[in-house]
C-alpha cells in the first residue's frame, strides 16, 4: 500500500522540478543568462509553486489563520533557502570543477534537493498544526 503523502510528494515535487529546470533552461539556454542567476531564478518561481501544492495536496495544512500561514511560508522558504545553497553547490561543483552539461547538473542536485526539502516539508513545515 502507498503512502498517500510520499505519492503526492513524488507526483508535486515532480511538477515542481520541471517548472524549475524548464525556467532554468529559459534562461540559460535561450536568453543566455549565467547559471547561478539562472538558477536562483527559477528557484523563487518554483519555491512559489511548491509551497501552495505542498500546502494544500501533500501535507494538507489546516492552517488558516494569516499569521499561521505565513509562518508556514517563512519556514518553508527557510528551509528552501538552505537547499539553493545546496543546489548552487552541486551545480558549481559539477559544472565548473567537473565540466559537465549545465542539465544534467540541475536534475542532478534536483535529485538531492527533492530528498531535503520532503524531509523538512514533513517534519517542520507542514506538522498538521490546527488553528
Amino acid at each position: 500500500m502507498f503512502n498517500k503523502t510520499i505519492v503526492n510528494y513524488v507526483i508535486f515535487g515532480i511538477l515542481t522540478t520541471v517548472v524549475n529546470i524548464s525556467v532554468f533552461s529559459l534562461f540559460v539556454k535561450i536568453f543566455n543568462i549565467d547559471y547561478m542567476f539562472s538558477s536562483t531564478l527559477a528557484w523563487i518561481i518554483s519555491v512559489l509553486f511548491a509551497f501552495i501544492t505542498n500546502k494544500v495536496y501533500v501535507f494538507n495544512s489546516q492552517t488558516v489563520a494569516y499569521v499561521d500561514i505565513l509562518k508556514e511560508l517563512i519556514n518553508f522558504s527557510f528551509f528552501r533557502i538552505l537547499s539553493l545553497g545546496v543546489d548552487l553547490v552541486i551545480m558549481y561543483l559539477l559544472i565548473d570543477i567537473f565540466n559537465t552539461d549545465e542539465i544534467f547538473a540541475k536534475v542532478i542536485a534536483n535529485v538531492v534537493v527533492v530528498i531535503m526539502n520532503y524531509v523538512s516539508s514533513k517534519y517542520f513545515t507542514f506538522r498538521n498544526r490546527r488553528s
